[in-house]
This record gives structure tokens, sequence and C-alpha cells, in this order.
């Protein structure tokens, strides 16, 4: 007997809700320009309307520092004190590294005693690099140390060095404090969590405002930007850490009679000593990338070096001197992972101290009698600079034309109209698309979380700015993509070819995110175009990176599997490989983002038009308000993409089995 079908329901077939919610966001980001005109409040937010949330901060900052008392002094004289505070060991280690003990001050200064001379500096960390790793990190300390010394870096490294052997103590010591405190106060660590995203996410240059704005322009005001920016990773770390300290460790420290302090130091403390070793090393690249910015507002050394470069156009001396931090920096990276992988029975051994000892005494000692010990001779220097400045200009005469067509047909075809299409976008149509697209990956809260942020923008009156700041970024990212995922997925089938990509992106990510300027302004000269090469060139890296570990880390039992059904190699990479690796891919796409909203900031200074320009002019006038308005809003673009990509990672994740 036939069976009969079920009933249709008297309203007609159901309709998907998804698709109609999908079609009414994109009608209100196209038909509101087309029906209400340029000037409707749901296009363009009225200007009575704005928040003055600028005006807010910085007269509250004025309060702070004009007007606040604490009865014994002011507010101004507790951050006078603070700057004097840590003034004291930065100029101690600037005497050690750098200046030497000198007395009295300016013309009237006397030397009394010259710094540490060039062999001991060097040597210090080659005894360190033998001790913690093997003679292969020895002779990588060496190498990095000797280029400083041979290309004529030594005085400006010994100033960055400085800053950073009293930066990145304090930095490392505060963040662990306040991570032990978090981890033991779960309402600190709920407060601290939404501060410890924003901080990370609001760019460097936005901190610099404030610190201008109370300790003024000084090396020590550069330091504590420094810090500030470095020492989130240390409070995330330290978390991490303790929190993976096995609970059976936790359980026989309590049942041998620690108290509490007991147990987080000489238990919990110890046991986490590779997580935080991992944030130590953090703390020292973090602050290393920061030398750069920090220069703008009082550091010396290498940052000011690539500063000025970039400023005289100077390609040569740029590259030079941004070689030096990137070496600096992998000097420093792989000596601090040896030490953290150094177990602790290992770590005794007098004699190497004795050793080190010796060599600073003897070569302190015999350094203002032997000029070459003391100071490497300026004879001995050698440059790229000239080459390299003479190539770059016997590039622009032979290419100028080609570069010139590129660049015309990329702004007239590709830029200026994606521009325009998104400044004139609604605000209310893209809080809307934005809510809609939350609430599909993440439910309610994170459409709440969507519109909010983006509101949050529209209210300031950053709109057009921010609208600007994701063309530029947007394009950027898929450039990036386009080149960066063919490389990732070539390195992923081809082991010659992963293990040279992984060399060249490790270098381009040591490289200050300065130094991708200065190429990108002598070929393509100032404007939107040199800014939006320099962020593919530094924003390109995660994607490569992400590709490729994601394809790499597919299931071998799966793509066995594929391939004794008789698929083909492409194949396998289109049908299982890529589909399997997608969620790791977007999370590479959610970095690459990162390092675009990073990277806009910085091409402020090539003159594009947009959040980080607000930023950069907000620095050079010592706006507090506009400073940190426009850096709020850079960080609401990275806490928008951060969420939204991560939520749709989660549940494609979910769909494929891999949650």
């Amino acid at each position: 007997m036939r069976e009969l079908a079920p009933a249709r329901p008297l309203g007609g077939p159901a309709v998907p809700l998804a698709p109609l919610l999908w079609a009414g966001a994109v009608l209100a980001l196209v038909a509101p320009p087309l029906l209400l005109g340029d000037k409707h409040w749901a296009i363009s937010w009225p200007k009575p309307w704005i928040v003055p949330l600028k005006a807010w901060i910085t007269a509250f900052m004025t309060w702070l520092r004009d007007d606040l008392s604490f009865g014994l002094f002011t507010f101004q004289e507790a951050t006078r004190f603070l700057s004097w505070l840590l003034g004291q060991p930065l100029a101690l280690a600037g005497a050690l590294l750098a200046d030497g003990f000198t007395r009295g001050s300016g013309s009237d200064a006397v030397l009394l005693w010259p710094p540490l001379p060039w062999l001991a500096v060097a040597g210090l960390p080659v005894l360190a690099a033998l001790w913690a790793g093997d003679r292969r990190l020895a002779l990588l300390v060496a190498v990095c140390f000797a280029y400083l010394a041979l290309f004529g870096q030594w005085a400006s490294a010994m100033t960055t060095l400085a800053s950073i052997a009293v930066a990145v103590p304090i930095g490392v010591a505060v963040g662990l404090l306040i991570g032990i405190a978090a981890f033991r106060r779960p309402w600190l660590e709920r407060v601290l969590t939404p501060l410890l995203d924003l901080m990370q996410t609001v760019p460097i240059f936005a901190y610099l405002v404030p610190i201008l704005w109370f300790f003024g322009f000084s090396p020590v005001a550069a330091m504590i930007g420094t810090i500030v920016f470095a020492m989130p990773a240390m409070i995330r770390n330290t978390l991490l850490a303790l929190r993976r300290v096995p609970v059976e460790t936790v359980e026989f420290g309590r049942m041998a009679g620690c108290t509490r302090r007991q147990l987080l130091w000489k238990v919990q403390v110890p046991s986490a000593a590779p997580g935080l070793m991992l944030g130590v090393n953090q703390v020292i690249m973090l602050s290393l990338n920061m030398v750069i910015i920090a220069s703008m507002i009082g550091a010396g050394g290498l940052g000011f070096d690539v500063l000025r470069a970039l400023r005289r156009l100077d390609l040569g001396a740029g590259l030079e001197a941004a070689v030096a931090i990137t070496l600096l920096a992998i000097a420093l990276d792989r000596l601090s992972q040896a030490v953290a992988a150094r177990g602790p029975g290992e770590r005794s051994g007098p004699g190497w101290l004795l050793i080190a000892a010796a060599l600073v005494a003897a070569a302190w000692l015999v350094g203002p009698v032997a000029p070459a010990v003391q100071r490497w001779p300026d004879a001995w220097t050698l440059t790229t600079g000239t080459a390299v400045n003479e190539a770059m200009i016997w590039l622009n005469l032979h290419a100028f034309d080609t570069v010139e067509a590129a660049k015309g047909w990329l702004l007239v075809n590709v830029m200026v109209p994606l521009k325009r299409l998104l400044v004139g976008l609604p605000w209310l149509g893209v809080v809307a698309a934005l809510a809609l697209a939350g609430w599909r990956l993440g439910g309610w809260r994170l459409a709440a979380t969507a519109a909010g942020l983006t509101l949050f923008i529209v209210v300031t009156g950053q709109w057009e700015y921010a609208m600007v700041t994701v063309y530029l970024c947007g394009l950027g990212v898929l450039l990036a993509g386009l080149f960066g995922m063919p490389v990732g997925i070539w390195a992923s089938r081809s082991e010659p070819v992963h293990r040279v990509v992984q060399a060249v992106i490790d270098t381009l990510q040591t490289l200050p995110s300065f130094a991708y300027l200065i190429p990108a302004v002598m070929l393509f000269r100032v404007g939107d175009v040199a800014a939006l090469m320099a962020i593919v060139a530094y924003a390109v890296v995660p994607v490569i990176r992400y590709t490729d570990h994601g394809i790499r880390h597919v299931e071998a039992t799966v793509v066995e599997a594929a391939r004794a059904m008789g698929c083909t190699r492409g194949q396998i990479l289109r049908k299982v490989q890529l589909p399997l690796a997608l969620p790791e891919i977007l999370l590479g796409v959610n970095q690459t983002i990162m390092f675009a909203l990073a990277m806009v900031v910085i091409t402020a200074l090539v003159g594009t038009r947009d959040l980080g320009q607000e930023v950069y002019i907000a620095l050079s006038k010592a706006d507090v308000g506009r400073g940190l308005v426009a850096g709020f809003c850079v960080a609401c673009l990275a806490m928008i993409a951060d969420r939204l990509i991560a939520a749709g990672s989660e549940r494609l994740k979910a769909r494929l089995g891999l949650a």
C-alpha cells in the first residue's frame, strides 16, 4: 500500500530565515545611499551627535597631570619620581655598555672610565651560548655580534641593548607578579582579560601619546613605553603556565605541608618555569620590536638610526640598522630559548662564571691601553649602504615607467573605487551586517559585541577614517593571501622549498616594520600604493606559515585513505588537505589582519589619511584624547575581525569533526 506524503502546512513551504536576513543586510548597505542621499543620518553620523570623547579624555589627563594631589605629593611629582627612579638603572646600563662613567655633564663632562670593551660584551653572550646550548649556537651569536662591530653599528646597538637590559627585567617582574595575582584571584583575571585584549590591539603609537604627556620626551619615557607594550605577554604566559602545572604536583606540595606561599614559590612557579621562560622570550622580542617607535619619544640607538634613514630615504643606512636589530633579536631569542630548554639540574657550573668574570676584568683593564680591544677600529668597518642605494637608484631609473604604469592601473582600477565604495557605505547597514554575521557565527553575544564595537567607531566621529583603514588593510590582506597561500601550499609539498621559505619568513618576521617603508617609498613614492606594498610585505608571513603548517598537519591516515581510493596528488590537495586545513588557514588570515592593522598605523608616515594618521598627528601634537580615541578605534577593528574569524574557525572545525 502506498504511503501518504505528510501534509504540507497551510501557510505554504517554509522559507529559510538566514537568506532573508542576509538579503536584508545587503539591502541595508545598498539602498540607503540611493534612497536617502549622502547627508541622511543613517548614512553619515551627524556632527552634533558625535560624543566628545577626545575632549573628555584630554580634560581628564590634564586634571591628572596638573590638579590631582595625594596630600603629600601631586600626580605630576609622582610621575617625575618614577621617571627618576627608572632613570637610575638606565643610566647605569648606558654607562656600562655605551657611554662610560663620567663626572659632570654636557661640555664639562670628564670620562672617568670607558664602557665595557666590545670584546667583553660580545664574549659574554658567546660564553652563555656555550653554557646553555652548543657550539652552533655560540657561532650564531658570535656572527650576530660580529656584524654589529663590522658594519659600524656597535655604538647604536649598545644604546639599544642598555634600554632592553633594563626594560626586559622590569617587564618580566611586573608581569609575573600581576599574572600570579590574577591566577590567585579569579575576579582580577576577569578584569584584566579585556584590558589585556585592548592593550594588545591598540596601536603602539597610541601608547606613546599619554606617556609623552606625563613623562615628556626622554629615554626614560621611551623605556616606559617599551615596558607597557611588552608586559601583557608576560602576564598571559604566567597565567597559562601556572594553569598547566599538574594537579598531582600541587597536591603533593599540599601533602608535604607547604603553606600557600611556599606552594606558590617552591612548587607552582618552578614547575611552570618552561612556560614562564617563553613569556620572557616574548618580552625580549616585543621590546626589540618597539625600539624604532620608542625612538620617536627620545630613545636613541638603532631605532633612531632607522628612523633617520627613513626621513632621508637612505635605504642603505636604514637596511644596515634594521639588519642589526634583526640579528640582535635573533641572538637574544635563540639564547633565551636555549636557557629555557636547559634542565634545572644542569644549571650549575661556577667555572663558567669565573671565565666570564675573568674575560670582563681582563678586557676592561686592557681596553684603555689597547684601543682595538676597547673599540672596534673604524678602519676595519664595512658598509653596503652605498651599493644598496646605487642599486635602488638603478632600479628606479630602469623600472620607473613600468612601476608608474602598474601604480596608476592599481590606483585607478582597484584602490580608488574600493575606497569610495567603503567610505560611502551607510554606517547603519554596516552595523546590521556585522551584527548578523556575529549572530550567525557565535550567537547573540557575538552579535552584540560586533555591533557595539562598530557603534563606538561611529559615535566618536571616526567612521570615515576607519573605512579608509579597512580599505587599506582589507586590500593588503587580500593581496597577501593571493601571494602567501600558493607559497604556503608549495612549501607544504616540498621539503627543500619548506626549509628555504621558513628561513625567509623567519627573517622577514624579525625585521622591524619600519624597514619595509623605505623601499616601498623609494619605488612607489609617498601615498596609498607605497603604504599598501609595505602592508603586504609585512603581513604576508602569517598566511604563508599557517597555510604550510595546516596542510602539513592534516592526519596522515586521512591522506592515505584518499590515496588508496585512487585520488591524484592534486585531488588530495583540493578535496582533502585544503578543506581540513581551512580552520588553521583562517587563523593565519586572522594573524595577517592583525599584522596589517599594526602596519597601517606606521604607514601614516608616508601620507595615508586613516586612523593611523590620526594617531600620528596626535603624537606630534601631544593630543592625548585624539590619539587614544583613534587607537581605540583601531583596536575595535582588530577585535571585530578576531572575534568573527575565531568563531568562524570554531564553527568550521565542528562541521569537519576537528573540534
